[in-house]
């Protein structure tokens, strides 16, 4: 989904249903962070926007002292709950931008489908004060494409997008180019040892699961809510009239780099 300056509380209003809804990432994902930068009792890691705790798992049961920093009160608090087992997690409610960390101080900063939201200098910048040497930044999201075996579902999705969110456009697939551009900019502050890599899944959905995961993205949170309601209950029926289930295909791409 395109991203919209200006968007980021829109997450936090729909909390529960966004933690509920979206998904995590793949378990071979974390085998390359873990072969990249090893996460054990001993270090100390950030996670840049946790969300609902969807790349969280894996890494705080490591045992290491994770501290998460979210913008989002209702999503913090779910997170807190999520992981009150491990004392060592703990959340930041404010921006990154506004996070106080010590220089040298994070064996690994990581961010989940949320480091595009920080202007890029300014995050960039201060991930790179706050890792030790040797320390890794890990950015990885999740990029949805249309049904490819079903060009009738998305053409009729489309139209009806036409209609409601018209300066919209289907997103192309996630490419091999696209990542390695992405993961290139870390030259620009820095940072060496570029990585990346890109992981493929599907998800399917019945129509009331995918307009309840569609209400979860910014740019359609934002619309009135009659008018969104009207739009999701079209879509709602043209996936019910052609076979009640639509396939998503997920490219999820990963950028591991290190501070000197």
């Amino acid at each position: 989904m395109a991203v919209i300056k200006g968007l980021e509380w829109t997450f936090d209003t729909a909390a529960e249903v966004y933690e509920k809804m979206r998904p995590g990432y793949v378990e071979e994902l974390y085998q390359d962070i873990f072969q990249y930068i090893p996460v054990d009792e001993s270090s100390n890691v950030v996670e840049i926007g946790i969300g609902g705790g969807q790349a969280t798992p894996p890494v705080v049961k490591t045992g290491c002292k994770l501290t998460a920093v979210e913008y989002g009160e209702a999503l913090s608090e779910i997170c807190r709950e999520k992981f009150k087992e491990y004392p060592r997690f703990s959340v930041a409610t404010l921006k990154f931008e506004d996070y106080v960390c010590e220089p040298d101080s994070c064996d690994l900063i990581y961010s989940a489908s949320a480091f595009h939201w920080i202007p890029e200098e300014t995050g960039y910048r201060k991930v790179f004060e706050m890792l030790k040497s040797g320390g890794a930044f890990a950015r990885f999201a999740n990029h949805p494409y249309k049904d490819k075996g079903r060009e009738d579902i998305h053409e009729a999705l489309q139209r009806i997008y036409a209609v409601y969110m018209p300066n919209s456009s289907a997103p192309e697939e996630y490419s091999d180019a696209d990542a390695k551009r992405r993961a290139e900019i870390a030259y620009k502050y820095g940072f060496t040892d570029i990585f990346y890599k890109l992981y493929h899944r599907t998800r399917t959905f019945t129509a009331n699961e995918y307009i309840t995961l569609l209400g979860t993205y910014s740019d359609h949170i934002a619309i009135e809510e009659k008018t969104r309601m009207k739009f999701f209950s079209e879509i709602k029926d043209a996936i019910n009239g052609l076979g009640g289930q639509i396939t998503i295909y997920d490219t999820i791409d990963l950028q591991l780099a290190r501070k000197p």
